[in-house]
């Protein structure tokens, strides 16, 4: 029996010392910063021209601030806008095209080639998506010389000078970027549900449409949850496509400023104590909006 355990003991060894090298990558890039970072929240510490100043305590003076105007809740709520407006038409194209490569009753030609088109988009920089569709839609671009020559348009239309089409462009561009991921998700999902299933529906006379709201979106939902999670902390991290789009200022009248490309103003003017403070309650927003979407989608962090 104490040769049985010690056999099991030497085994279960080599499973932590595997573990050391990301425990080690993970203290060092990702732990040490989270610390510094909420350290340097407590902290007065900016460059006013060639001198600098601080660090110097000062408690929650800097959250004080961030709080003050209410600039941050309407960064967060242009972030949460556009990553709403990108992520419903996202979920629901990438259920639709998830159904149908994952039936095999359709019989799709070419459906490896499919699956690698829709995927592209996500292998393309984001830095490269903005720059095509700013040339697009600008003033003299091809969308607006095309209106124009069809007699829809009697004026080129200034698409980043209106607050709807500056945000239905960003979240278009982030929709392009990640609807192939997420199909690329649920198809999984879905090829993962055992078909005696759908063949015990079919027996009680269920039609495709309550098959798939009774048998697969139940069985999709940890996926549906994953996705959920993972693409709310990516919208809270938006920065790329609208720091080019907009060429950093957030325009029209800062309703495409995000709370990254807030945070990035606050670091690229060396304030690191404010900087600090904002990620401190990015943090926070990130875990309680995670929170909230297991609360309501009944998930359960334990098996009971």
């Amino acid at each position: 029996m104490k040769t049985k355990k010690s056999k099991v003991s030497a085994f279960n060894k080599w499973g932590y010392i595997f573990l050391i090298p990301f425990i080690v990558v993970y203290c060092i890039f990702q732990l040490v910063p989270l610390v510094n970072t909420v350290y340097n929240s407590f902290f007065e510490n900016y460059r006013s021209g060639l001198t600098q100043v601080g660090p110097n305590p000062v408690g929650l003076a800097n959250f004080q601030s961030l709080f003050a105007t209410k600039d941050i809740w309407n960064y967060f709520g242009n972030t949460m806008i556009m990553w709403a407006m990108g992520f419903i038409p996202q979920i629901l194209v990438s259920l639709l095209l998830g159904a149908w490569f994952s039936d095999n009753r359709l019989r799709l030609k070419a459906a490896g080639f499919f699956k690698t088109v829709i995927y592209l988009p996500n292998l393309i920089m984001a830095s490269a998506f903005s720059m095509l569709f700013f040339a697009l839609f600008a003033d003299s671009g091809p969308i607006n010389g095309m209106l124009l020559h069809l007699g829809i348009l009697k004026e080129p239309y200034t698409f980043m000078s209106h607050t709807a089409s500056a945000r239905w462009l960003i979240a278009f561009i982030n929709f392009l970027m990640w609807f192939g991921n997420t199909t690329i998700l649920l198809m999984a999902g879905m090829m993962g549900i055992d078909t005696s299933l759908y063949e015990a529906a079919e027996v009680d006379g269920a039609n495709s449409r309550q098959k798939f709201f009774r048998v697969t979106l139940p069985l999709l939902k940890p996926i549906l949850i994953y996705v959920m999670i993972t693409s709310l902390i990516g919208g809270l991290q938006m920065f790329d496509v609208p720091q080019i789009f907009t060429n950093g200022t957030g325009d029209p009248a800062r309703t495409t400023m995000t709370l990254i490309m807030y945070l990035n103003k606050h670091l690229y003017s060396k304030n690191l104590g404010m900087g600090g403070a904002l990620s401190v309650f990015l943090f926070v927003i990130t875990g309680i909006l995670s929170l909230i979407v297991f609360k309501t989608s009944g998930f359960k962090l334990e098996d009971e």
